[in-house]
This record gives structure tokens, sequence and C-alpha cells, in this order.
């Protein structure tokens, strides 16, 4: 596929190593400019790109930035395109969003209403850099650990859901993105590695 990363931290980093790894098309932005990622695109073979470049020609965008940038993205960009949130809201970060502070919206939403047009997907905010990075199981394995995938819209969640298996990790649905706040920070499947039952038995133990 041809996938653009937006953000080159811990997540899209990340991302921009492994999915050029399996043979995927990356290119990757950041808000510093493709000059500061080198060394990254030397390493992984992705190309480094401004943000309209990396948007405009890719089938997928993972969008992995501090949520409070999310509002200074250029929405029209995004109109029509996969959008795979992996942001996470922390208020000390991202300063007080009272929807988001009550829960009364989840995170995912939030980014959705501002990219009116995407396709927004949510996954990969749940797991450790490290641990996508390195544990990675074939389907099937003892111990593989599972992702919550919440989404939408049905073809895009299926697309994802693909992507994650071919990660080496057992997708699993996590519902609408109005349900994704069960796969948010201080839940059960925040930051540990359960297999799939577990992440189903997390989503389920979850509360508001």
């Amino acid at each position: 596929m041809e996938i653009g990363i937006i953000g080159s931290g811990h997540i899209g980093g990340t991302l921009t190593r492994r999915l050029s790894s399996l043979g995927h098309n990356v290119t990757v932005a950041n808000s510093r400019g493709p000059e500061s990622l080198a060394d990254l695109a030397a390493e992984t073979g992705a190309r480094a790109a401004g943000l309209e470049d990396t948007v405009r020609g890719a089938e997928l965008v993972v969008v992995a930035i501090p949520l409070k940038a999310v509002p200074q993205l250029p929405a029209a960009l995004f109109d029509g395109k996969l959008v795979v949130d992996a942001n996470n809201y922390y208020a000390q970060r991202d300063g007080e969003i009272p929807e988001l502070l009550d829960r009364s919206l989840s995170s995912s939403r939030w980014t959705a209403d501002h990219l009116k047009g995407a396709r927004v997907v949510k996954v990969f905010n749940n797991i450790q850099a490290a641990h996508l990075m390195d544990n990675g199981k074939l389907a099937g394995a003892a111990g593989r650990i599972a992702l919550p995938v919440a989404g939408d819209d049905a073809d895009a969640k299926r697309i994802v859901m693909g992507l994650v298996d071919e990660l080496g990790f057992d997708p699993v649905d996590a519902g609408t993105l109005d349900e994704s706040w069960r796969q948010q920070p201080d839940t059960p499947v925040y930051g540990t590695d359960r297999d799939a039952d577990g992440v189903r038995e997390g989503l389920a133990a979850a509360r508001p």
C-alpha cells in the first residue's frame, strides 16, 4: 500500500520502520520538515516529505501526533482518506479540552469531527512502541498480542484490521468511534498486552 505517516515520534517512527520492512511504500512527515527525517528515511527506505505530499498520494494515512495539533491539520486534505488515529488525549500535554476531560466525547470522535470527510479508524493507541516494534507474531502463535480497532466505516476497518494482522497482532473489533473510549488511557486494555479474548474482556469491563 501507499501509506502516509504524520508524526515521527515513538509510534509514528515505529510504524515507519515496521511498515517499510513489510514492503509498503511509506512516506513520512513531521512538524519539523523533511530534512529532520533524513536519518529515519535512510534507515528505513521511507520517503521524507511535507504534509501535503505525504497525505495526497496515500491510500492510508496514520496520524500519530500530539492530539492538540490535530486542529492544525488542513481538514480538506484528508477528505475521503482512510485515516488511522493512533493518538491519545493527555491533558497535561494537550491542555484542557472539556469534552475529552469528562469523556462525553471519545478522542477519536473529536479527531473525526476536525477531519470532516475522513474515514477514521482508531488503533495503535494502546500498545507501547517497543512492543509494537518487537512483539509481533505469526497468526495463530501462542501469546499473540491483540489490538482493538474501532471505526464507523466497515470497509475502512476491514483494511486496517488486515494491516494489524500483517504486523503480527490479532485485530479485535472494538465497535464504533463513539465506543473507542474503551481503549483510551486509564482503561483495562490501555498499555496491556492482552490476547484477543483478553482485549474483548477488557473492552467490556471499561467504565466511563
